[in-house]
C-alpha cells in the first residue's frame, strides 16, 4: 500500500525529500522530509503539523551520538482524520520539540512545538519535520516500518549543464544560482535526470528530454530516487551523461562514484524538490572552501575508472 501525500499537505512546505536522509526510515521512500524554511534560512523553528487528528503520545528517544548535537530526539504520534487521504493512519514525526500532548487535537498548519536538531542530522542538514505514516496497529516505535509514500503533487524537471554561481555557502556547503525555478511559489521543481541512460558522452542539455526527477544525497547516503515517472522503471540513471546508478522501481542504487567541484572531490550533492524562489544546486563541500561569487563546474565520475 502506498500512501499518497497530498498537495493540501505538501503546499504548506517549502521543500521536501524522501530520499536525502541517511536514516534507515527512508528506505524505500517510505517516510518525508518537509521543511518549512529554505536553505538560507536552515535554522527556522516552526513545526507547523502537516495532519489534522489526536496526539496519541508524545515520547523522547535517543538519537546517534554526534559532537554537535545533543544525543535525543522527540517522536510524536498522532492519529489522522485529515487530509482526507490520510484519514485512518497514524503520523509518525520526529525533530520536533513537542508543545502537544497525549490527547490533545491539533489542525493542519498548528504548531506542534520547536523544530530540533538531532543526532540523526549532518551538519549540512536544514531544520525539518521527519514523517511517516503506519496502519493504527503498527508499532509506531520502530524507525522502519512505515509505508511507501507517493508525492500527490506534480513536480516539474529542470535541466541543468552542471554550473553555476555559488549565491550561497556555509562551513559544510554551498549553494549555486542554478538550476532557477521559474516560476517560484507555483509547484515543486527539482532536478532532472537525462531522459535515458547515456553512452557517457556529455550532451547539451537543450537537447535532452527530462527524465523524472532526482531525489537523494549523491553519494554521501546509500541510495536515491527519480520521482515524477508515470510507473516505476529499471536501468541506469544518468545526469549530463554522468552515470550515478541504477534504478529499480523509483529507487536508485548510487555507483561507486565521487562528485566534482571544478575538478575537487566534495562529500556530494543534495538532491530534493523545491518551489521557493531560493533553490538551486546545493554542493555538500565540507573539503573545498567555495565562496559567495565563485563560478562552480560540477561533474561526476566513477572511482572505479574508465
Amino acid at each position: 500500500m502506498a500512501v499518497t501525500l497530498p498537495d493540501a499537505l505538501l503546499a504548506r512546505y517549502k521543500r521536501f525529500s524522501l530520499y536525502n536522509s541517511p536514516y534507515r526510515a527512508h528506505d524505500g521512500g517510505c517516510a518525508v522530509d518537509l521543511y518549512p524554511g529554505t536553505l538560507r534560512d536552515g535554522r527556522t523553528t516552526a513545526a507547523p503539523s502537516p495532519v489534522s487528528g489526536i496526539v496519541r503520545e508524545t515520547r523522547t528517544v535517543r538519537a546517534p551520538p554526534k559532537p554537535y548535537a545533543p544525543e535525543h530526539d522527540h517522536l510524536i504520534v498522532i492519529d489522522c482524520d485529515g487530509p482526507d487521504e490520510l484519514e485512518g493512519l497514524s503520523a509518525r514525526i520526529l525533530h520536533v520539540e513537542p508543545s502537544v500532548s497525549s490527547g490533545d487535537r491539533v489542525a493542519v498548519g498548528e504548531s506542534l512545538g520547536t523544530l530540533v536538531r538531532a543526532g540523526f542530522f549532518a551538519p549540512w542538514v536544514d531544520n525539518h519535520l521527519h514523517v511517516g505514516f503506519r496502519e493504527p496497529d503498527q508499532n509506531p516505535y520502530r524507525a522502519s516500518g512505515s509505508l511507501p509514500l507517493e508525492p500527490g503533487v506534480e513536480i516539474e524537471p529542470l535541466a541543468w549543464d552542471g554550473t553555476g554561481n555559488v549565491v550561497a555557502a556555509d562551513e559544510t556547503y554551498a549553494v549555486l544560482d542554478a538550476p532557477r525555478h521559474p516560476d517560484p511559489g507555483s509547484r515543486f521543481v527539482g532536478v532532472a535526470a537525462d531522459g535515458a541512460a547515456s553512452s557517457g558522452e556529455r550532451r547539451d542539455p537543450a537537447s535532452r528530454r527530462a527524465g523524472g526527477v532526482l531525489d537523494g544525497g549523491l553519494p554521501h547516503y546509500d541510495g536515491g530516487g527519480l520521482l515524477g515517472l508515470e510507473e516505476p522503471s529499471s536501468g541506469a540513471v544518468s545526469l549530463n551523461g554522468d552515470r550515478l546508478g541504477v534504478l529499480g522501481g523509483r529507487t536508485i542504487d548510487w555507483d561507486d562514484v565521487v562528485v566534482l567541484a571544478n575538478g575537487e572531490p566534495i562529500t556530494g550533492l543534495s538532491l530534493f524538490c523545491a518551489r521557493d524562489a531560493e533553490f538551486g544546486a546545493k554542493l555538500i563541500c565540507p573539503e573545498v572552501d567555495l565562496e559567495v561569487g565563485d563560478r562552480v563546474a560540477v561533474a561526476v565520475r566513477s572511482e572505479l575508472g574508465p
